[in-house]
């Protein structure tokens, strides 16, 4: 096995709660989780923002967001144009791989906040620095719960043990993240962004992104197999946690803590309170038109390793609750919470990741990047089936 690494309608919870019984039931909270009315509030004040980035998966639902509630935008990055990004957003194109930052120098003035989202190295944090140190009040670096050390413990918050760089070669010279580098640069590119920005940084440390734009399908698996229908086969035991973050609740609560310059550390994940596996698959189905005919057959830890299906990679969303994996899927966000995180209904991000999904080309639809393929599913199933049941 790896290592580690709400419904809208009333109908639709009803279908999920009576697929599973009271497990389903207790999930309820989730069926109705609102964005409140404070939170699409315009701001105070316009701010001037530069979104390193901008243009990747929660990049223009930041952009979008912000340019909606009367802020300017600056998006830096390599030229990647977005179509549907608004008129008004200023592009400042160069290469952050290469420390081609000289479009930022020549535009020679401030911003009220910096967001930086793509970074996964350190050196692109000390560059950032060099060109911005003076240029901004407030800078917003987009981290990652793969900073911690271990899952071993439920409820770990932003003081938990950070992972630690081991390697030989000084982390500044590093130019590609492999291995188990990514959480230990992470961390290094957090206190890349103190010492460049004392006193004036906001780190945010997403667990999952899902919804509309994921390239990984590490979560849409889930919506595009079990649209498919039949016999589905799921991870470990119902209750097994998980946890996830639409990318639209993610970069428009970046957005508000950037108008309220909230400093600080925020582990940021959903939903707000706790989601089992058996809640996720069974609020996925129940916003499928024929879900009678899907079913799930939950496959027990100790078969999946005997058939080497592995969790994350294999079944997305799941790991099995054992060694340093004990207290995955139960990441504390009760920081971020109180700073006015919110979430969308699951059903939203279950329609909405379907119907982008549908508009890729068919290669891509054709070819999951995460998850069994239909083959290997169906040979798995068929060894679950045969096999001597005590």
């Amino acid at each position: 096995m790896s290592s580690r690494r709400d419904f809208v309608q009333q109908s639709a919870t009803a279908l999920g709660a009576m697929a599973l019984g009271p497990l389903a039931r207790t999930g309820a909270a989730h069926a109705l989780t609102r964005e409140p009315e404070s939170a699409s509030q315009p701001p105070v004040a316009p701010l001037n923002i530069l979104i390193l980035g901008g243009t990747g998966f929660t990049g223009p639902h930041q952009v979008r967001y912000a340019v909606g509630r009367g802020h300017k935008i600056t998006v830096f990055n390599r030229g990647r144009r977005q179509a549907d990004l608004p008129a008004s957003v200023e592009h400042l194109v160069g290469d952050r791989m290469t420390g081609d930052l000289a479009s930022i120098q020549k535009a020679n003035r401030s911003w009220d906040v910096v967001i930086d989202n793509p970074t996964t190295l350190p050196f692109w944090v000390r560059d950032a620095g060099q060109v911005l140190k003076g240029k901004t009040k407030h800078y917003i670096f987009i981290s990652t719960i793969s900073t911690y050390a271990h899952y071993r413990t439920a409820g770990m918050d932003e003081n938990y043990e950070l992972a630690a760089y081991t390697g030989t070669e000084d982390p500044l010279t590093i130019k590609q993240s492999t291995g188990g580098l990514y959480g230990p640069l992470k961390v290094l590119s957090e206190k890349e962004a103190e010492k460049w920005f004392p006193g004036m940084v906001t780190v945010i440390r997403p667990g999952l992104i899902v919804g509309p734009g994921d390239e990984t399908d590490r979560f849409s698996y889930w919506p595009v197999r079990i649209e498919r229908g039949g016999e589905v086969a799921a991870p470990g035991n119902p209750e097994d946690p998980t946890q996830i973050i639409d990318a639209r609740d993610l970069a428009e609560w970046t957005i508000r803590m950037a108008e309220q310059r909230t400093l600080g550390i925020y582990n940021a994940t959903g939903p707000r309170s706790p989601l089992s596996m058996a809640e996720m698959l069974y609020g996925i189905r129940a916003v499928m038109p024929g879900s009678h005919d899907i079913k799930f057959t939950w496959l027990p830890v100790d078969f999946l390793t005997e058939q080497k299906v592995r969790g994350w990679s294999d079944m997305p969303t799941w790991l099995p609750m054992t060694g340093e994996n004990k207290g995955w899927g139960r990441v504390s966000i009760a920081r971020a919470l109180e700073k006015g995180l919110t979430f969308r209904p699951l059903a939203d991000t279950t329609r909405d990741l379907l119907a982008w999904f549908k508009t890729q080309p068919a290669d891509r639809q054709a070819t999951l990047r995460a998850g069994l393929k239909p083959e290997r599913e169906a040979e798995v199933l068929a060894a679950w089936h045969a096999k001597p049941k005590s």
